[in-house]
């Protein structure tokens, strides 16, 4: 196309829908808050953690509906920033992570659990930094750049997030604690690890992504 000075202008035909950014930054964002509340729910009373539920259970609605928001503009969008099955997949994960930590919280509350066992403490230190990288690396799939170190250092945090699973699951079976206990404390840590899990499916699903469009 040639403008009114007879010069080239190259300009897309099929525009791209780029709120998808937007989006994605907004959910991530969510995320990070709900592990802000998670980290609250070491050492707080009972009656703090009932008002971190509360909270959580807010921040988990919030993510619901920024879920919704990019699946609606999925479906209302010709033309997309990338393919429409790692959107869909990509924000699932996303809400994956947020439905795990809530569970957590709210698990904590409901078997009133007077104090968490050794290593939960590391287990949430580890998704808060999931997080914190995640919130980070939303923003930069608009330019597709600098988003290897994300899912290299996510990979890594799960794998030490195996770990310290393990150690608690050997520290919750070796006698200390009676059955109806360990039946509690374990479904606890194991949706945590649930969510590290998450966190890692998030940063795959977000290499696949840049491949695909490198």
């Amino acid at each position: 196309m040639m403008n009114g000075r007879g010069i080239a202008v190259r300009f897309r035909l099929t525009p791209r829908e780029t709120s998808f950014y937007e989006l994605f930054a907004t959910a991530a964002d969510n995320v990070l808050s709900g592990s802000k509340l998670l980290m609250e729910i070491l050492g707080a009373d009972p009656a703090t953690r009932v008002d971190i539920a509360e909270r959580m259970r807010a921040a988990e609605h919030a993510g619901d509906d920024a879920t919704h928001a990019i699946f609606h503009q999925l479906n209302s969008s010709f033309i997309t920033p990338f393919d429409r099955e790692d959107i869909y997949r990509l924000a699932s994960r996303l809400d994956d992570v947020m439905d795990f930590m809530e569970e957590a919280v709210d698990l904590v509350v409901l078997y009133e659990i007077d104090e968490l066992p050794k290593g939960v403490d590391q287990q949430i230190e580890v998704l808060f930094r999931a997080a914190e990288l995640t919130a980070e690396a939303m923003p930069r799939l608009r330019t597709m750049r600098n988003l290897d170190e994300y899912w290299i250092e996510v990979n890594r945090l799960e794998n030490q997030a195996d770990q310290i699973h393990r150690k608690l699951l050997a520290h919750l079976f070796n006698g200390r604690y009676e059955a109806i206990e360990v039946m509690k404390l374990k479904q606890i840590v194991d949706v945590l690890e649930e969510a590290a899990d998450a966190f890692e499916s998030v940063a795959n699903t977000v290499e696949t992504i840049v491949v695909k469009e490198s």
